[in-house]
């Protein structure tokens, strides 16, 4: 699963699994602007079934930002996200404050080559897949990657976060 070299490779995402030496398959579509989910408008486009497509979602746990990563059909458990962290408190992350700290856009969020490294936590389901999907840096573009290279490059927690 080696990624082919394309002008999508330029993503901070992209680029860190290449620094990484992570394999991985890009995989592009035509985004609408009048999708409702992004993460359902890439497993309807790529035809991908929608528990294999992770969404990266910023919150703040005991006022740290961090990451959580579940399936797109799913919602982030806040509490669990929290336990996973060993903190308290867990919110949301307002838009442009996760736009700020991970230099994507919302709906182009990816997990990797954010401005820096924040706390991550992968759901667990995503270990049942020989493969998933996360964003691979702008709306319209995944990244196809073994969920146990994920977990290794962000230094991610695996724990149960999504409902």
């Amino acid at each position: 699963m080696a990624a082919n070299k394309k002008s999508t490779d330029a993503t901070p995402a992209f680029i860190a699994l290449h620094r990484a030496n992570v394999p991985f398959t890009p995989h592009s579509y035509v985004h609408d602007p009048r999708a409702e989910s992004f993460g359902m408008e890439a497993a309807d486009a790529l035809g991908v079934e929608p528990s294999r497509v992770f969404k990266t979602l910023m919150a703040e746990v005991d006022g740290v930002l961090c990451v959580g990563i579940v399936p797109v059909m799913g919602s982030l458990d806040l509490k669990a996200l929290a336990d996973a962290l060993g903190g308290k408190r867990s919110q949301m992350a307002d838009a442009a404050q996760a736009q700020r700290a991970t230099g994507y856009v919302i709906g182009g969020i990816s997990p990797l080559g954010q401005k820096k490294h924040h706390p991550t936590v992968i759901d667990k389901s995503s270990q049942q897949w020989p493969t998933i999907f996360v964003s691979g840096g702008r709306r319209g573009l995944e990244a196809e990657l073994h969920p146990h290279d994920l977990v290794i490059v962000t230094s991610a927690v695996v724990a149960r976060i999504a409902r």
